[in-house]
């Protein structure tokens, strides 16, 4: 009925519509809807096909059906194009109802030829002789019962003939008469023992039943097979590199698949990933990787994992990664080692050691040297003096970030910040009514509410100042609310009775209380920006004297803005500074042509005037301890000569030269390379001297590399093949490390959803 209804209003509609043309006869009004009932009809038809409407126009036709006298469309009729029965177009669900799902169509249970687009051209049908009325009643429809429509897919059937006009004379040479859907014979209604509610269970039966019999085809693009291959691999390098953020099983995720069908491409599995593509992938960057490194005379090893990221350090996996530094400045992956909890410094020894020899086996002097986030006082140390040509480093990084921790327990400011806000933030979020206050002028102010950010008691008692600044800075961002809070009534009411909330409201009250807060803030997020800066430059070890000068002076201008007095905090600097140095810090800051200075007569000279007179030995000692003995003497006069000629002003320039980076804005040198390049092609004269400079200045002052993230951990676990997630990480790491990327997808994602949410 409801089809039928729908047509009486188009038809309505389609007559309201010729009305309003006054110029039209009757014939050509009549004429002119019923072209537009089919031509609706035909664009319902050709969606369907498509997939995207009713099964069974794979099978009805509409077609016009003249007036013989004048030639004018006079009605549209369905014609069933497997055997060629006419019917009404009042109501097609229902006539595939009848005619094709009760079986009345000799041939719907029969289909061979697949099922193409409609041509949307009218074309005229000749006239033919009568059919047999054996097959075919035209003034009746078959009579069935209804039974409820499936969905079968349009795009597995025949090819359909041309839609046409039909001639009335081909049936009967007389008009075609049929009857009113309403007076058409029914069955009695279907009965199921489960009632009503089964008709839905029923349709759903018989569409299952037309899927399996009749499979759907892929409706997307057709792919040849070079394209599917080429389209899989980098489906297949988006994983890999995807470092553990798109887990293999969500390639079978049903949405995902749904997206592989409509791209025309194949469904695929995690275990496709896991097995063979997987080991040609890891084939393939290995053996690019070890092409690069014996390209090179020599190479460094940067260790980074070691360090674990709680204070306590116990109970917590960690993945230490190995990479191999070039002169080039190339960085390639090596390895992973998966450690858990403590991990001795003797074991760390030998993960290095065996590094180094299944790089180069016995010339393990091509190894100049390694830079570690651990490990300085013993392992690394015991390395190099075993190995005199080697230089290992401790990651700047780790020491400037130590530096934070340093001050919290050593400077009395720090403890006493960290005391006060720990007491404060504690007393809000516990006690009830000053907690309702606290959120209430929160939402005022912020449009938000939340509680304060309380370390845990482990990180309070270890003075890990990490939650220890979350704190601070959420108490410094609430300020405003807290000082409303404590002139609220009821907190008044609670103060009269609590000693903890007295001293809580003269601490917020009192301005030297922010002050020693802001400046604990300032100071520690100076240093953060300064580390962040050196993770993400990756700076050579000529750049560490100055990295430190730099700090020293930011802090002095600190202490001079928040009067604090500087000898505390010097003292805790300079200590910090011991611990991280290395003789080379002095040694590549002379030798490398990036840091020569122009003095008043135009020579480019080397910087020895900034070095301390026990670092100005360093120098020589260092170098002498990297040459032979029967160079050593050598190698100091002709340091003597690089230290009063310098470099030809032409090419000292060429080396300092500098250009602004897009990203940042800051200028940077334009050619690293270049202050080795220029050792190596234009300052040959000095034989010995040149050996140590260009195996020296080329070294990283960092283990930062391939950075691993949370979801990077999921593949190291005893569930997972070991050997499989070797070469999973491995993948993952050659990629960002090519692309020189050097940050977290978690990291990327924060500041993605933080610009989203108007922050920047």
């Amino acid at each position: 009925m409801a089809a039928a209804t729908d047509t009486t209003t188009q038809t309505v509609s389609a007559g309201m519509e010729l009305a309003g043309d006054a110029s039209a006869s009757p014939d050509q009004a009549a004429a002119k809807a019923v072209t537009k009932r089919y031509d609706g009809l035909v664009m319902v038809r050709t969606k369907a096909i498509k997939g995207k409407g009713a099964w069974y126009w794979a099978h009805l036709e509409p077609i016009l059906v003249n007036n013989t006298d004048t030639g004018l469309p006079k009605a549209v009729k369905l014609r069933c194009n497997l055997c060629d029965a006419i019917f009404s177009a009042s109501n097609p669900s229902r006539t595939a109802s009848e005619h094709l799902k009760r079986g009345t169509c000799p041939n719907f249970g029969n289909l061979s030829k697949p099922v193409s687009s409609p041509s949307p051209i009218s074309t005229s049908l000749p006239n033919s002789a009568p059919p047999p009325p054996s097959h075919h009643n035209p003034r009746k429809r078959s009579s069935s019962s209804a039974a409820a429509s499936g969905s079968a897919p349009a795009s597995s059937y025949s090819v359909l003939p041309p839609q046409g006009v039909l001639d009335p004379t081909r049936f009967c040479g007389g008009e075609l008469t049929y009857a009113a859907p309403a007076v058409l014979t029914q069955q009695p209604h279907l009965m199921l023992s489960g009632g009503k509610d089964d008709l839905g269970a029923l349709a759903m039966l018989e569409d299952s039943v037309k899927k399996l019999k009749s499979p759907k085809t892929s409706p997307g693009p057709t792919l040849c097979k070079t394209q599917v291959d080429c389209a899989l691999d980098f489906l297949a390098d988006w994983v890999y590199e995807s470092c553990g953020s798109v887990s293999f099983s969500s390639l079978v995720h049903p949405k995902f698949r749904a997206f592989l069908n409509q791209v025309g491409l194949p469904a695929v599995s995690g275990r496709e990933f896991t097995g063979s593509r997987l080991d040609a992938k890891f084939e393939e960057a290995k053996a690019e990787s070890e092409a690069r490194i014996r390209d090179a005379m020599f190479f460094q090893i940067a260790s980074d994992g070691w360090k674990t990221k709680n204070a306590g350090g116990l109970g917590e996996d960690n993945l230490v990664n190995l990479t191999v530094n070039l002169p080039n400045g190339t960085s390639l992956y090596r390895r992973a080692v998966f450690v858990g909890g403590a991990v001795l410094s003797k074991y760390a020894e030998e993960v290095l050691w065996e590094t180094i020899t299944s790089i180069c086996g016995n010339a393990v002097q091509q190894c100049v040297g390694i830079v570690a986030d651990r490990f300085k006082v013993k392992a690394l140390r015991n390395l190099e003096c075993q190995n005199h040509w080697m230089v290992n480093l401790c990651c700047q990084f780790q020491g400037f970030t130590s530096l934070i921790k340093d001050f919290s327990r050593e400077l009395r400011l720090f403890k006493a910040v960290t005391e006060n806000c720990y007491k404060l933030a504690s007393f809000v979020n516990n006690k009830s009514q000053v907690r309702s206050s606290f959120l209430k002028y929160q939402s005022q102010k912020y449009g938000y509410t939340g509680l304060l950010r309380v370390p845990s008691m482990q990180d309070y008692e270890m003075l890990n100042f990490g939650p220890v600044y979350v704190m601070v800075e959420d108490i410094l961002s609430s300020r405003p609310a807290l000082e409303l809070v404590v002139l609220d009534e009821s907190y008044t009411l609670v103060s009269m009775e609590d000693l903890t909330a007295r001293e809580v409201a003269e601490m917020i009250g009192d301005g030297r209380f922010w002050n020693e807060l802001q400046a604990v803030h300032s100071l520690v997020k100076l240093i953060k920006d300064m580390a962040q800066d050196i993770e993400k430059e990756r700076p050579l070890v000529g750049k560490c004297l100055p990295l430190w000068d730099g700090l020293r002076a930011e802090v002095k201008i600190w202490c001079s803005s928040n009067h604090i007095d500087e000898g505390p905090v010097e003292k805790v600097i300079e200590k910090r500074f011991k611990k991280n140095y290395h003789p080379a810090w002095a040694a590549a800051f002379i030798l490398d042509p990036v840091y020569l200075i122009r003095d008043n007569s135009g020579k480019y000279l080397p910087p020895f005037n900034l070095l301390t007179p026990e670092q100005e030995k360093d120098v020589d000692k260092l170098i002498t301890r990297l040459v032979s003995r029967e160079e050593a003497h050598i190698a100091l006069m002709e340091l003597m000569k690089w230290r009063t000629e310098g470099l030809d002003p032409v090419y000292a320039r060429a080396v300092q030269m500098k250009e602004r980076d897009p990203v940042s804005g800051k200028m940077r040198i334009a050619n690293p390379q270049s202050s080795r390049l220029v050792w190596e092609t234009y300052l040959t004269e000095f034989k010995s001297l040149g050996k140590v400079a260009v195996r020296l200045i080329f070294l990283h002052a960092t283990s930062c590399g391939f950075k691993s993230s949370g979801s990077l951990m999921r593949w190291v676990s005893p569930r997972v093949n070991m050997d499989k997630a070797q070469k999973l990480i491995f993948i993952a790491a050659h990629s960002k490390l090519e692309r020189r990327d050097f940050s977290c997808d978690e990291d990327k994602d924060a500041e993605i959803l933080a610009l989203e949410n108007g922050f920047d």
